[in-house]
């Protein structure tokens, strides 16, 4: 689906946004892009999306190169910025004008996800809509679209908290085989239960790239016992249920993955995750 290999890119000269990143990104699954904010996460997707062009290496997306901006490419990706403008139309007009760039758009998946969000009125203008609501109509139509890769940057911002409820909904509801969707967040909370595999980026530097279930085989997610051993033990804080921990998994234990736990102990530990996961970066 997606091959990056050795991407560079700058704002400005000597400074690197993206440094020699290589990526490789299935189709089939729904991937976490994770990293505080000024990672450089929105410019990897931008450049995945053919919105930003690298100053070094290459990226291939289902077999495009982004920068041609091709009809093939452009009918196959749909990209939700984390803040967009919204003209002065009804949603109804919003999906005449946008929905014929999208071969296989379904307007019967489009109003089932606006039922899922809780708006039924078509007619109301963009503008009159709140931040939230304008959101959830461009997540609905998004996934709508069927393209083969959906990149939604940052989108629980401005959604409480059922709505942040019905998005997993629906995008579980829009996933098969052939779709790869990406979601950006530094709202690591908001992707608990939804991700296939988790990317973690700093300052232009992948950390972390793995499967769900490479990460639990390599880490043990756990609430510490006073006679639990504390070794390899590489991040742990305080809780409701007690001292949460992630360990290294040297006894092939089963756990479910804490993404919090997991973004906490791979900032603390930078240079062991990377021993953990030493094909991150490849």
């Amino acid at each position: 689906m997606i091959k990056i290999n050795d991407l560079n890119f700058s704002y400005k000269r000597n400074k690197l946004v993206i440094n020699n990143v290589n990526l490789n990104i299935e189709k089939g699954y729904i991937h976490g892009l994770l990293g505080k904010n000024g990672t450089g996460k929105t410019t990897l997707l931008k450049q995945i999306a053919g919105l930003l062009f690298p100053d070094s290496g290459k990226i291939e997306v289902m077999g495009y190169n982004p920068q041609k901006r091709q009809v093939g490419f452009l009918s196959n990706v749909f990209f939700l910025p984390e803040e967009f403008d919204v003209y002065k139309m009804s949603i109804e007009d919003y999906v005449k004008t946008h929905s014929v760039f999208y071969p296989n758009f379904s307007m019967d998946d489009f109003d089932e996800f606006l039922n899922e969000f809780e708006i039924n009125n078509k007619k109301e203008k963009l503008t009159s809509l709140s931040f939230g609501t304008r959101k959830k109509v461009i997540i609905a139509f998004g996934l709508a679209t069927h393209a083969k890769l959906m990149i939604l940057d940052e989108p629980t911002n401005g959604l409480d908290i059922p709505s942040k409820s019905q998005f997993r909904k629906i995008i579980l509801k829009a996933m098969n085989e052939e779709t790869s969707i990406i979601i950006s967040t530094h709202q690591v909370r908001d992707l608990h239960n939804l991700i296939d595999s988790i990317i973690i980026l700093d300052n232009g530097n992948i950390l972390l790239n793995a499967s769900n279930q490479e990460i639990t085989s390599k880490l043990y997610f756990g609430v510490q016992k006073e006679e639990e051993n504390q070794d390899g033990i590489l991040y742990s804080e305080e809780s409701i249920s007690g001292n949460v921990f992630v360990k290294e998994n040297k006894e092939n234990l089963e756990s479910n993955i804490d993404i919090e736990l997991l973004f906490n102990s791979v900032f603390q530990n930078k240079e062991r995750i990377k021993n953990i996961f030493p094909n991150s970066n490849k």
